[in-house]
């Protein structure tokens, strides 16, 4: 999700790699919860989340949908988000505890959390968000261990990938001079990379073949 803000403003300024040192770690804040409330559609979900999510709940994405999920517009594009629910608008996978019912398989951003993304040249850095999270006594950790994801590298890569596919695709629907082309790119985008079952354990395989598929429609509309 685009922010229309500057670094200097959300940051303590600086970029981050996965070998450097942030002031991230929050201990768990035994069972705080703070940044799983409130969040709106703002939990946005890739492929190896809905992925991971599909298979540890044994859940198709439609089932998904019917009460952990929800779809929104996001950048121009049609995508899945986790739902908030209750007064006080709590993840839908929090326990009675505060704590986290899916810690385990939990999705990309909440892994980052309180890091964001900064993207730039077809490639990314982490920053540090200052304002997120109200712990005030967060400790040091390197990011890749904050991160707590397997192939690292091969995630990162396929962050980078999705991330300007959907860039190159709200560019050219935007471009486009037909008034379909919004609606069919949004339902290609949902059956290929999110209805589609993977098979977990090959999943980059599987969405690097998708992938490909994508680019040369993507290929024919520009």
């Amino acid at each position: 999700m685009k922010r229309n803000v500057s670094l200097e403003e959300i940051s303590d300024g600086k970029l981050y790699t996965l070998n450097d040192m942030v002031k991230a770690d929050c201990h768990d804040c035994r069972g705080c919860s703070a940044c799983c409330r409130g969040m709106g559609s703002s939990i946005i979900l890739d492929p190896l989340d809905v992925c991971r999510l599909s298979v540890n709940l044994g859940k198709s994405f439609d089932e998904l949908l019917e009460k952990e999920l929800e779809l929104g517009m996001v950048d121009g594009a049609i995508l899945p988000n986790l739902r908030m629910t209750g007064p006080e608008e709590a993840c839908v996978f929090l326990d009675g505890r505060g704590r986290c019912s899916i810690h385990s398989f939990r999705p990309g951003i909440c892994r980052l959390f309180p890091l964001g993304r900064y993207y730039q040249e077809r490639e990314f850095r982490y920053f540090l968000q200052v304002h997120e999270c109200p712990k005030p006594d967060r400790t040091k950790v390197k990011v890749k261990k904050w991160i707590d994801t397997p192939n690292l590298k091969q995630y990162e890569a396929y962050i980078t990938d999705w991330h300007y596919f959907l860039e190159d695709a709200a560019r050219l629907v935007t471009e486009s001079q037909d008034t379909d082309s919004p609606k069919n790119l949004n339902l290609y985008i949902l059956q290929s990379f999110y209805r589609k079952p993977y098979q977990e354990e090959d999943f980059y395989v599987q969405f690097e073949e998708r992938m490909r598929e994508a680019k040369k429609l993507l290929g024919q509309l520009s």
